[in-house]
């Protein structure tokens, strides 16, 4: 098989583990592919449903977490999770909201020591106006607080500050701030952008908070369970993660408050999700910090015993890092020879931040982000960040715009071992832009705006009958209503599979930090 690359050249052979590798890579335990075209896809990607207690409580399933300098007030670090996956737009008339049984943290480790200095925890309230409809919303939303919004939701977000893993002081920052609806569609929310400003709310000592829907930001490709047990390795760069949502927690907070001091500017970055049990106690139930560790370094037997562990235990799933399965998998299929172990070099990516870079001093290595507060943002960021030279990304932190799949990849291939390789998986960028000022994170897709107006149009392009008719301003207010309902049930039945090219890339930067 020979496929062309963006500079004419040709690309064989060992190339072709990009598709597979990074597949494997994100995957996690290889589930997702084989999906027919009645349905919307599923799939697993970073922690897209990785362990089979989760899997089953959306809600609670933390997906990404992003900590970075924020571009526009380096002063401020912004701090972005998002939880429940895969959200169909048009997934009505209950939409998508945060669990009220639930507490949903975002921890902080000041001084590299694997236990928590700061915690912000947010925790959530339903609301609904008229109990006899079934309507999300009852007419076009204006504002949160429209009479036509008929659920709402509103959050408390509360600082908690620990030593030695106690907490010793909780500190209440705001009560009942509004949260973002769900993307019902144009004819519901037809200016959501004023919802999701409306819904950026500051919060006392310069902190600013957002929780609502946003589109996923996370960027791959998943079609890889058949490829890697002998297809024929044709498709690559279909974003599978294109159109969908996900529930969105973000903080901006001063530099200061959450660093040891200037000259100790490294912080650690996770979050989990608590749930109260039939005894009234809370269990932690989803932990993310570092992408793609429970996915695919943490064989399943660990996959839940993780999630219900604390950075400081993180010694238990040591062998995970230094002797990973992945590097073996692809030499026993496709004969690439995987770098030898232990691999330290992976322990310093994932558990003790990069020396020199975003290492604390006398670090113990726990699997969190790890972010070098006083790097500044650049003014053009590069998607392989410190691969590429470009200190300010991942794995220094982790930006919206960071392509982790490739980066990690490529590290785990033995980049920073002396394996030189630019495998990657061909989706380079988020099929949104994101936003320039807080929370950055891109609008959801609205249930009016899902695959099924992408489907009618391939459709007609290729010959085939049908299509859909666009909602016209002549229709009353309560027939568009339904039309948009109706127009959401039929997307399900309208998904299919989009096919790409393989290719590699080559760079030629100086990465002086590798040595």
């Amino acid at each position: 098989m020979t496929a062309t690359t963006r500079s004419g050249r040709t690309w064989r052979g060992r190339g072709s583990i990009a598709l597979v590798a990074c597949g494997a890579l994100a995957a996690g335990g290889l589930t997702a592919a084989g999906v027919g075209m009645l349905a919307p896809r599923t799939a697993t990607a970073s922690s897209h449903r990785e362990a089979p207690l989760i899997s089953g409580q959306p809600q609670f399933d933390t997906t990404d977490v992003y900590a970075f300098v924020s571009p526009d007030h380096p002063d401020t670090t912004t701090l972005v999770a998002n939880w429940l996956p895969f959200q169909e737009p048009a997934g009505g008339p209950n939409f998508y909201t945060f669990a009220g049984d639930a507490r949903y943290d975002i921890h902080v480790d000041s001084d590299g020591d694997a236990q928590d200095d700061l915690l912000y925890r947010f925790t959530f309230k339903d609301h609904r106006k008229n109990e006899n409809t079934f309507l999300y919303n009852t007419g076009a939303v204006e504002s949160l607080a429209d009479p036509d919004l008929n659920f709402t939701q509103t959050y408390d977000l509360e600082l908690l500050r620990l030593q030695h893993g106690k907490t010793v002081s909780r500190h209440p920052l705001a009560k009942g701030l509004p949260v973002a609806p769900s993307n019902v569609g144009k004819a519901s929310m037809p200016d959501y952008q004023a919802l999701r400003d409306e819904s950026v709310q500051k919060v006392a000592g310069g902190l600013k908070a957002f929780a609502g829907q946003a589109d996923d930001p996370f960027f791959l490709d998943l079609r890889v369970f058949d490829l890697l047990y002998g297809g024929d390795l044709s498709e690559v760069g279909d974003d599978t993660l294109k159109g969908y949502n996900v529930n969105t927690i973000a903080l901006q907070v001063p530099n200061s408050y959450i660093r040891e001091s200037a000259e100790q500017p490294v912080v650690g970055i996770y979050a989990t999700t608590e749930r109260k049990n039939a005894y009234g106690d809370w269990t932690r139930v989803s932990r993310l910090g570092m992408p793609l560790v429970n996915e695919v370094v943490n064989p399943v037997k660990d996959k839940d015993r993780f999630n219900a562990s604390s950075p400081e235990n993180d010694g238990d799933f040591l062998k995970n890092v230094t002797e990973p399965e992945l590097p073996k998998l692809i030499e026993g299929i496709y004969k690439i020879k995987a770098p030898a172990e232990p691999r330290d070099d992976l322990v310093s990516v994932f558990l003790t931040g990069v020396k020199d870079l975003n290492q604390p001093p006398a670090v113990k290595a726990s699997e969190m982000l790890r972010l070098n507060t006083s790097i500044k943002p650049v003014a053009e960021p590069k998607r392989l960040g410190v691969l590429d030279g470009d200190n300010a990304g991942f794995p220094n932190g982790r930006r919206l715009s960071d392509d982790v799949l490739d980066i990690a990849l490529q590290v785990v291939e033995g980049e920073l071992v002396g394996s030189k390789n630019d495998l990657g998986d061909a989706v380079d960028a988020n099929d949104k832009k994101f936003g320039t000022t807080f929370p950055y994170v891109a609008l959801p897709t609205a249930g009016s705006d899902v695959r099924a107006a992408e489907a009618a149009t391939k459709a007609n392009t290729t010959g085939l009958t049908g299509g859909m008719s666009s909602i016209t301003a002549s229709w009353d207010d309560d027939t568009v209503m339904l039309a948009s309902a109706g127009a959401g049930a039929a997307t399900v039945l309208l998904v299919g599979f989009g096919t790409a090219w393989l290719r590699s890339r080559r760079r030629t930067e100086h990465r002086s930090w590798l040595g």
